[in-house]
């Protein structure tokens, strides 16, 4: 029996949810807006009172503007929430003064009645700032005496604060003028090393005289870490060109009878070239980027601004020690890194080549000079130089934002490998034109 019951209680339902269906579709549509679906505005104008009322119903948020005397109200009441759709407010308010009288188009002010707001979130906002809008256009006085205070908080911060307008994206410069703005960045650029460099060198020179005082534990610190705590990537990068060296000239000159001469070019490559060069490059990027991520951290966290208004030149506190430190440990590095690369390539010579230890020593001898060895110590002093100004002054120019200390220190790394290699161009034609 209860089963039975409970069958024709459901069929019984969904008869009457079948026969009401057109109807409810009926009213639906009748009450669906002009401002998207299921907007369920109902435009009913009512005159009670001498009162003109137009409302609308959104699921449970409710808002109608009605007459009243010089002015209108607009009434909100339910529950406001963004996942159901919101009155407009401009639809209203035309609606509003089309059933009007005639002498309602000399209202002067808007005001709202929230008496009978429940829950509430962005959606109010959103209408009331509507409002806001309308009236600034109309030349209406928009009223919030009505509104709870924290609405009236927002909608004052809200009517305050401007909406942004984006940009306009601008034209993109012609070829020539790319180039002309790409030739000023780089004068100014060249301009700024220039300063910084010119500063440096000044600063040494007083220092020379006594009048600079400098942090020499600093300059210690320099020296430890780019001696005891460099050799071991200089020891092995020097081994391996030592040995690509003497594995060219082995291929190369066993061809023509002449292996016998793997001992000069081994000895000519690392004294004059190979040795000063790499070991730059290799301090470039361990002390240049150092250098550059240090200062920068001390940028960001304003040590630097601090020591100016200490009175502390920044340039003898920070900047002297790393580059006299750099510039008294390549030259050392350099020569060690030769000794290693000429070992490397004399086992190379001797494993593959019918030579012994003293031929080749002999035989590098009788072909290298001096002067090779002092020309490549040279190299090695000015490389110094260049990577630590490059990685001092990229750390003194750091931005503050979060990626300027990476930054910093690859710029530092590229600017310090490109002029090392450029100044190598310019000794070696320089030492060409004298002979050397």
């Amino acid at each position: 029996m209860l089963s039975g019951d409970i069958a024709r209680d459901r069929r019984r339902a969904s008869f009457d949810t079948a026969g009401c269906a057109p109807i409810l579709a009926a009213v639906r549509f009748r009450m669906r807006g002009g401002h998207g679906c299921d907007a369920n505005t109902n435009g009913r104008s009512d005159r009670a009172h001498g009162t003109e009322i137009v409302t609308t119903a959104h699921a449970s948020a409710q808002a109608e503007i009605r007459r009243d005397g010089e002015g209108f109200v607009a009434v909100v009441s339910g529950d406001w929430n963004l996942e159901r759709a919101a009155p407009h407010f401009a639809a209203l308010m035309e609606a509003a003064l089309a059933s009007a009288p005639p002498s309602a188009s000399d209202a002067r002010a808007v005001t709202v009645d929230a008496s009978a707001l429940g829950a509430w979130d962005s959606s109010l906002l959103i209408f009331l700032r509507q409002a806001q809008d309308y009236c600034d256009a109309h030349a209406l006085r928009f009223a919030t005496d009505g509104l709870p205070e924290r609405i009236a908080s927002l909608l004052a911060l809200a009517h305050v604060v401007p909406e942004r307008v984006a940009e306009r994206d601008e034209p993109r410069p012609s070829p020539i003028a790319r180039f002309g703005l790409a030739g000023l960045a780089t004068w100014d650029v060249a301009t700024d090393a220039l300063s910084f460099a010119g500063e440096v060198a000044l600063r040494g020179a007083l220092l020379l005289r006594g009048r600079v005082r400098m942090r020499w534990r600093e300059f210690w610190v320099v020296v430890q870490a780019n001696a005891s705590g460099a050799l071991p990537i200089v020891t092995l990068i020097a081994l391996l060109v030592g040995v690509i060296i003497a594995f060219l000239g082995v291929v190369v000159l066993k061809r023509f009878g002449a292996g016998y001469y793997v001992s000069y070019l081994v000895g000519f490559g690392m004294l004059r070239e190979m040795g000063a060069l790499m070991t730059g490059i290799i301090m470039a990027g361990r002390t240049g980027a150092g250098f550059a991520a240090e200062l920068g951290s001390m940028k960001i966290t304003e040590e630097i601004d601090a020591l100016t208004t200490l009175g502390i030149s920044p340039v003898d506190h920070l900047v002297l020690p790393r580059v006299l430190g750099l510039f008294v440990m390549m030259p050392l590095l350099v020569l060690y890194a030769d000794l290693v690369g000429i070992a490397g390539g004399m086992a190379v010579a001797v494993g593959m080549l019918d030579l012994t230890a003293r031929q080749f020593v002999n035989g590098m001898l009788t072909a290298v000079e001096l002067s090779d060895t002092l020309l490549g110590l040279f190299k090695a002093t000015v490389y110094g130089l260049i990577i630590g100004m490059a990685g001092t002054m990229k750390g003194l120019r750091t931005g503050s934002d979060a990626g300027a200390v990476g930054r910093s220190a690859t710029s530092a790394v590229v600017v310090g490998i490109t002029f090392i290699i450029l100044s190598n161009a310019v000794i070696d034609w320089l030492a060409a034109l004298l002979q050397l």
